[in-house]
């Protein structure tokens, strides 16, 4: 059985700025604090977290929306969840609404945990210092 996380963050950043934190390896390694190797395109690979996370980009509108076929390294072969990032707002502030379909049950809680620890915890501190 599969589950379904949604969370939703307000960022103090343009959604340019909270894109480019996702989609570019350079700000993403960064901000994260893990290597990160990303192919900024439709059917590009981002390796993330020094290698724990992977993900397939499969739908990509800049400063909008991020849809990838993403897993952590050690799944079983095959299994992946469907990540989708929507960005909205303007130049000082983005609602950033992330919902993750397909998590294998015993993962779902740890991976919401994760989103909070590892991604809008940092940005929250990536975006403040340089404001």
């Amino acid at each position: 059985m599969s589950t379904h996380i949604h969370q939703e963050v307000v960022l103090n950043a343009s959604p340019q700025d909270v894109y480019n934190a996702f989609m570019d390896e350079n700000q993403h390694s960064a901000m994260t604090g893990g290597v990160s190797k990303i192919e900024n395109e439709v059917g590009g690979l981002a390796e993330m977290h020094d290698g724990q996370i992977i993900a397939r980009n499969v739908e990509l509108e800049p400063n909008r929306k991020i849809v990838q076929a993403w897993r952590v390294a050690g799944w079983d072969e095959g299994v992946y969840t469907l990540l989708r990032i929507t960005l909205d707002g303007d130049s000082k502030s983005t609602r950033l609404t992330l919902d993750q379909t397909g998590c294998p049950e015993d993962m779902t809680e740890h991976l919401a945990a994760g989103w909070d620890q590892r991604y809008w915890q940092p940005m929250a501190e990536h975006f403040k210092a340089s404001a």
